[in-house]
């Protein structure tokens, strides 16, 4: 009997395996998080040293946005042209050896140029991390492990932070590229025997070396499991999607739903959470209490991300996602309303739990399923494009929305209102892929109806 590398992947229990392989994808996403949150950190020392001005520093972040936006690009292309594993290491090695060419800049110009080719590698980390994890573990944990790695790369932050503060005052700035360098070429040794996805050496027509590696991944997980017999599956419909089929019927709506959470997730973040101490501030906070008690609210982040780890594949993806933008809109739309001090931090608290909660089943687990394995990481690319160039837009949309009437009101109503229309789009034109094959909604299974495979990969006898 044969069977394709769907069925036998689907089919394995969770093992060591698949721990060892979300560590390294995890590595590399703490990686990714921790130079993202670092540019706060070197920026204020780039400024109290004389380094830099207010207007270089600003030019230093929009580097780094535009290098993340071409990357996720590029990552997208590189993914399902070469391959998983090839788009991994290539992003990890770029950012690292840039960090370490960062460290050593010779004036604030050449700072900026790095931190563009860096951001290229940071855009990459994130298109193929999400999507490879998918195409591993079996569908029954799909949300708990992507959720997972979503928690590794929102401790970036707190570490970012944390590096930051015990580094910068003793050491300088340019160590934080050090670290982050060191541990990027760490990452990229680790994962230099990180398997290829059989998915998609299938799709690709390299048939012998998906067996190759799933023969090496059941003769490990055999060791401790009894592996049981692939499920059956119904017979396949032929398929050959190409790039440009992201754009055009049945895929278009797959690539819309994309671009729509990636939107709704990364101006959530950058139009409201990155904001709220300026919020406080206004409202007539001091900069210290402003700042503690966004560190309360901001703890709302690591409890989403860990509902979503417990809940996600129980409530499934496209019920959790209607479910959550809704109480999250519900919620936004009271918070300019709270009266105090308390009960602002306390709704700021659950509008924050909810919004990473929503976001961690969309943005990284959902988005991924939502496209066939020919082209997951060009979709998941297009989609990330589109969310970053929201990052971008989002911060000038809130000091234009903050200016008109000098209050929040305006912010939460436009937050209020992509929430709403992300519940809608995803309510009508959501597919469930909860507990589902990765690309059933798109091909089936390459099952005869006698039994027989369709161009499968053999599987020995249990």
């Amino acid at each position: 009997m044969t069977y394709t590398a769907a069925q036998r992947l689907d089919r394995l229990p969770e093992a060591a395996f698949h721990r060892r392989l979300a560590g390294m994808i995890g590595a590399g996403l703490l990686c990714d998080t921790f130079d993202l949150y670092l540019a706060s950190s070197v920026m204020v020392a780039l400024t109290t040293s004389g380094w830099a001005t207010v207007a270089q520093n600003a030019q230093f972040a929009s580097a780094g946005a535009l290098g993340s936006l071409i990357g996720a690009f590029l990552a997208g292309w590189l993914g399902d042209r070469f391959g998983r594993r090839f788009s991994f290491q290539f992003n990890l090695i770029l950012f690292g050896v840039m960090s370490f060419a960062a460290a050593l800049a010779p004036d604030m110009s050449w700072l900026i140029a790095f931190r563009f080719i860096m951001g290229i590698g940071l855009g990459a980390e994130i298109v193929v991390g999400y999507s490879t994890i998918t195409e591993f573990v079996p569908p029954h944990s799909r949300g708990k492990w992507s959720a997972i790695l979503f928690l590794v790369g929102t401790s970036g932050l707190l570490i970012s932070t944390l590096v930051g503060y015990l580094v910068i005052p003793n050491f300088g700035w340019r160590w934080m590229f050090v670290i982050a360098g060191g541990g990027a070429l760490f990452v990229w040794f680790l994962r230099k025997n990180m398997p290829e996805s059989p998915r998609w050496l299938e799709s690709a027509g390299r048939h012998e070396e998906a067996n190759r590696i799933l023969d090496e991944i059941e003769a490990e997980i055999s060791l401790k499991h009894v592996l049981p017999v692939p499920a059956a599956a119904a017979p396949a419909r032929s398929s050959n999607y190409r790039a440009v089929d992201l754009f055009r019927p049945p895929l278009l709506r797959s690539t819309l739903l994309g671009m729509t959470l990636n939107i709704v997730a990364l101006f959530a973040l950058y139009g409201f959470v990155i904001w709220l101490p300026t919020f406080l501030v206004k409202q007539g906070l001091s900069m210290s209490h402003s700042l503690g008690y966004t560190t309360i609210m901001s703890s709302g982040s690591l409890i989403g991300v860990w509902l979503a780890s417990r809940f996600s594949d129980r409530l499934g993806r496209k019920r959790g996602i209607v479910l959550l933008s809704i109480i999250a809109g519900a919620i936004g739309g009271i918070y300019p309303h709270a009266g105090s001090i308390e009960g602002t931090t306390v709704l700021g608290l659950l509008l924050i739990t909810a919004i990473y909660c929503c976001s961690t089943l969309g943005y990284s687990t959902y988005v991924p399923e939502l496209f066939p394995t020919q082209v997951r990481l060009r979709g998941s690319g297009i989609s990330s494009v589109a969310g970053r160039a929201a990052s971008i837009v989002a911060p000038q949309v809130v000091g234009v929305l903050y200016a008109y009437d000098g209050s929040v009101n305006g912010v939460t109503l436009a937050l209020v209102g992509l929430l709403l229309l992300q519940a809608a789009a995803v309510g009508l034109f959501g597919i469930d892929m909860t507990q589902r094959s990765l690309d059933s909604q798109f091909d089936g299974s390459l099952q005869s109806t006698d039994g027989s495979a369709v161009g499968g990969l053999p599987v020995r006898s249990e």
